[in-house]
């Protein structure tokens, strides 16, 4: 097999694809969010749509961190969730986000996959898994659960949903 043939037939190849095709549906769902509707919430327990949205947004550059570390540790950073203030804010942040983590992939040598990846809080290990689960599964699952809970917030306020994996009630055709 040629190495181009190997490269093309890699694991990061995969994900890139899987993540280009979720991104274009998550950017959909970014767009149509207005700046009025960023503080509204469906109850008092559940995030705002502008810190949802901007979780969804934010969620692709964990790509990097599970390509590049060894483990997520809450305690060694200090956190601050960006706050956009315009719809176009929002989506240069997603874009940062998606493309830094497209980067990360074309680099990713396909035996970094299998090798264990912790989320932690300090001393509190939540789990220990290979790569290329974590990537699955709090990666691209997680940003797809969140898009589905924005999706709920655009119904309930009226916002007309995109087209995502199939037509929407609201646009008919892809």
């Amino acid at each position: 097999m040629s190495t181009t043939a190997a490269a093309s037939n890699s694991i990061a190849t995969a994900l890139i694809a899987e993540l280009e095709h979720e991104g274009a549906t998550t950017r959909k769902v970014l767009e149509r969010i207005p700046p009025e509707t960023f503080d509204w919430k469906p109850h008092k327990k559940s995030m705002t749509m502008g810190r949802l949205a901007t979780h969804v947004a934010e969620m692709h550059g964990w790509t990097k961190l599970t390509v590049e570390q060894p483990e997520l540790d809450f305690s060694k950073f200090d956190y601050k969730p960006f706050e956009p203030k315009t719809t176009d804010e929002l989506i240069q942040h997603f874009e940062k986000s998606f493309n830094e983590a497209i980067e990360s992939l074309k680099g990713a040598s396909d035996e970094i996959w299998f090798e264990p990846w912790s989320l932690k809080n300090g001393e509190t290990t939540y789990f220990t898994m290979p790569k290329v689960v974590v990537m699955r599964s709090m990666v691209l699952n997680h940003i797809v659960h969140h898009r589905g809970q924005l999706s709920v917030y655009l119904r309930e306020n009226n916002i007309p949903l995109p087209a995502m994996y199939g037509p929407s009630a609201d646009e008919g055709q892809m």
